[in-house]
Formats: C-alpha cells, structure tokens, sequence
C-alpha cells in the first residue's frame, strides 16, 4: 500500500525531546515500512526515517518559533501534499484540522487522527464545518466532546516491543514525566513522594505558557532534597528514568486524550499511579498495571503498596495491547475500509 503520513513540524519525528504525536507518528511509520508497504513522511527536515522523507523546512520549528513562522511552513506542506496527493492510496494526516480545507476536496483516501483535547469551545463549529471528515481517535473518552463526529476507529498509540528493556527489579525512588502545567500536576506528585518518603525525579519540559505557573507554584516545591528536577529528558535518559523506576506517578486533573507516558513505563515493567480522567480508565489496568486513585490519600496508600504490583504483569499488558505492530495493524484497518467505502 502507499502511505502518506503527515506530521507536525514543530518536532522532528521523532523528536529529540519532548513530543509524543511526533514520536508517535515515527513508531507508526517505521513499522509500515518495516511490514513491506510504501510510505512518505511528511515532516521537518531534521527527521530521521527509512520512510521517503519530503521536508517542508530544513527543520523543526519549535527550537526557533520566533524565526520561523510555524503557519507559513504548514501551508506549504499542505500544498506539498496536495500537489502528490495522486501518488497515494491513503493519506495519514496527524496536524490537528490544518488540513481540513485541503483534505476535503482531495480524491485520495485520507483520515484525520486527532491527537490533543476536544473539549475546547472553538472546535465544535469547526468540526460541524466539515462533519464527513473521517477522523481517528486515541481513546473513546477523547471522542466524547464531539460524539456525531466521523469516527471510523480508536486506535490505541504503540512502542516498538524493543524500544524499553523490561526491568525486573525496581529502585526505590517515583518518577514524574512529561510537561510541568497546571494540568498535570506535578505538585500532587511532589506531594505523594514526600508523604511516602521515597525520592522523586522530574524529567519535564516548560511551555513558554507555563513560566508562570512554574516559577509561581512549582519552583518553590524543588527545594526539597528528595526532589530532583532534571529539565526536559531525550529517549535514553527517559529509558533510563523509567525503567528502574518503582512507580510512574501520573495524578493528572484534565481529561487525558491518552498519556503515552503510562504504556513507556509498562514496557519497562514500571507501575503506575494515576487519577482517573480522560484516557486513564482505558489504559490502566486497576490492579495489574498500577493503581487508579481519587484522592491523595489513595494516591499515597497506592505508593505505599507499588510493590505489590508484578512488574511482569505491566510488560505483560504492554506486549498484549500496545506494541507498534498492533497500532499499525489497527491502521491498516482503517486504511482498508477508507479503500473499500
């Protein structure tokens, strides 16, 4: 099959740091080609894939937003795709709704997978704009802000099953991954390794948006010696982080359009914590993968008793439901029934 994905340019795929849809949209990928199907990427020029690569711009945008304007570079890779658009039997958009006006009048099969939060009030005109625009989602709750959009399938995010070493035995120290903001409070976190006494590591990123809250609410909470702030982390630093880990703490407040934080850690063995919103109840496993808790006297039982959880059972829940070759076969699905309709 030929394949068309196209990325964000803000990371490259997959990105250095920081950046889940783009490290995502790599995974998907390399195991298309690796499978035997034609694919192109679509993406910033600092890639790196054994995909055909078309680069809008020699790189990723994030590092130099204010030089480079993000929009200007989207409409040309939109452009770019239209003009090949022929060359393809299915094209994979991954840039939220840039596209819609271009896909809507392409003859080329296309679907949509929606990686951010629905719940925000300009999105329902836009996507009541263009209904019959077929769309993927990361979980069913993500879908649940615009339930009469054109669903055609969930499809669960994947790791490559080698990407993470299972770690058998567990240090004694939680970890926090991710981005420092409001909703992801990190600050529950802080809260739950002090209470348990155990050491905390902090590898995250700081939005310029998030300054603020950061200097405001979080920088005062790092003082504490058993809080350890490492900055924003690249893919070995987190396998390290992750894997010898004895819990992942992940007591988000905001309704988690998936969180591919959790399934790193179970592919490493690593149990989670987690506040059940968004995504969380489809992913966790309550019991088997970590803990799903309400309230931070749970979240600091559930701490207490992370031993109690089988570090096989996580790699075991991770091999069984999100490899890469699963979400991969689950696209192939939708690519087929996109052909056939």
């Amino acid at each position: 099959m030929k394949i068309a994905q196209v990325s964000p340019l803000f990371e490259s795929v997959p990105p250095k740091h920081y950046g889940g849809t783009e490290r995502v949209i790599s995974y998907l990928t390399e195991e298309l080609v690796r499978q035997g199907h034609e694919v192109t990427l679509f993406a910033a020029g600092d890639s790196t894939t054994k995909a055909r690569l078309i680069a809008p711009c020699p790189q990723s945008l994030r590092p130099e937003m204010l030089r480079y304007p993000w929009l200007a570079y989207h409409t040309i890779q939109m452009d770019m795709v239209a003009e090949l658009a022929t060359e393809f039997d299915v094209i994979h958009f991954h840039t939220d709704y840039l596209h819609f006006p271009v896909a809507n009048r392409l003859s080329t099969a296309h679907v949509t997978t929606l990686h951010g939060r629905l719940d925000l009030p300009e999105l329902e005109p836009l996507y009541k704009r263009f209904p019959h625009m077929p769309l993927v989602s990361i979980s069913n709750s993500q879908r649940t802000p615009l339930p009469w959009g054109d669903w055609h399938a969930t499809v669960y995010h994947g790791l490559p099953d080698d990407l993470y070493a299972f770690e058998p035995d567990a240090g004694n120290y939680f970890v926090f991954i991710g981005r420092i903001s409001p909703e992801k409070r990190l600050d529950r976190a802080i809260d739950i390794a002090l209470q348990c006494d155990v050491p905390l590591y902090i590898g995250a990123k700081i939005d310029k948006a998030d300054e603020a809250y950061f200097e405001d609410q979080i920088k005062p909470l790092l003082r504490h010696p058993k809080v350890q702030f490492l900055g924003e982390i690249g893919q070995r630093e987190k396998r390290e982080l992750l894997g010898h880990a004895s819990a992942l703490l992940f007591p988000i407040d905001w309704p988690e359009p998936f969180g591919l934080v959790m399934i790193e850690a179970f592919s490493c063995g690593t149990p989670v914590i987690a506040y059940p919103h968004g995504s969380v109840p489809e992913i966790m496993e309550d019991g088997v993968t970590g803990y799903t808790v309400t309230s931070q006297e749970e979240a600091v039982r559930a701490a207490r008793n992370i031993h109690l959880i089988d570090r096989k059972g996580c790699r075991e829940a991770f091999e069984r439901r999100f490899t890469a070759t699963h979400m991969a076969e689950n696209y192939l699905r939708v690519y087929q029934q996109l052909l056939s309709g």
